[in-house]
């Protein structure tokens, strides 16, 4: 995979596991030969000492699209599944996101509420009517955390790329990525729901995937309901100089 699964993983007890999903990494995958998160998480569990001879059990709660990179939880347990579950639908389970958009924010925070449909034929997602049979509610909220120019002599005039931080309220199918472009701020390295300027910026840039990142998540403890909180900054280039240039 070109990465070990025990340097991502961020913390772990009996019941739960979280780990760091890298882009380009499926969380889940049926197709053979294609390897995922939770392949090397088994592998991994499977190893340990003292694991048991059959497979080990682990459930999935929450997934990120596979071009996008961060935090992931998965229990170890059927019971701590369920309870995790419970959260996810109650909207517990808080998620925080970075991203580069194209483009500075017209307003520097705010909060974007639109209805989704998923065509899941193409696993697609676009934002509809509300009262779209299938459609369902998409809210979540942005800061604008920084903003820097793109200077390239290909380019007509000089461009601007922002980094946003994004609070998830609804976990829709590849919400944050519709709602963004919707408003005007496409997501570099989005091939699908990107604009054309977004599309060269990326390239330009250097931006091998989606400049998404899961980089905070928070819940209770499945088991002993401790509030818990996880953060790791991302580790894609693209996202770097936001965080070393001040603006």
């Amino acid at each position: 995979m070109g990465y070990s699964v025990l340097k991502n993983i961020i913390y772990e007890d009996e019941h739960i596991i979280v780990v760091f999903k890298p882009a380009g990494i499926a969380t889940q995958t049926a197709r053979c030969g294609q390897q995922d998160m939770v392949s090397e998480l088994k592998n991994y569990l499977f190893q340990k000492p003292g694991a048991g001879k059959g497979e080990p059990y682990l459930g999935v709660v929450h997934r990120l699209d596979q071009p996008v990179s961060g935090l992931l939880v998965f229990a170890r347990t059927r019971q701590a599944a369920s309870e995790l579950g419970r959260q996810l639908q109650n909207d517990k389970l808080k998620k925080n996101y970075y991203a580069v958009v194209c483009g500075r924010p017209v307003k520097e925070s705010g909060r974007l509420e639109n209805y989704l449909y998923k065509d899941s034929k193409t696993n697609h997602s676009i934002v509809a009517d509300k009262n779209t049979p299938g459609a369902k509610k998409a809210v979540l909220d942005y800061q604008r955390v920084n903003t820097l120019m793109v200077l390239e002599e290909s380019m007509e005039k000089e461009a601007e790329i922002s980094l946003i931080d994004v609070s998830l309220l609804t976990g829709r199918h590849h919400q944050i990525r519709v709602q963004l472009s919707h408003a005007g701020m496409p997501i570099l390295g989005d091939g699908k729901y990107g604009s054309p300027i977004s599309r060269e910026l990326g390239r330009i840039t250097g931006c091998k995937s989606v400049a998404l990142c899961a980089y905070r998540l928070g819940f209770w403890h499945p088991l002993t309901k401790k509030a818990l909180s996880f953060e790791k900054k991302p580790e894609e280039e693209i996202f770097l100089p936001f965080f070393t240039t001040k603006n």
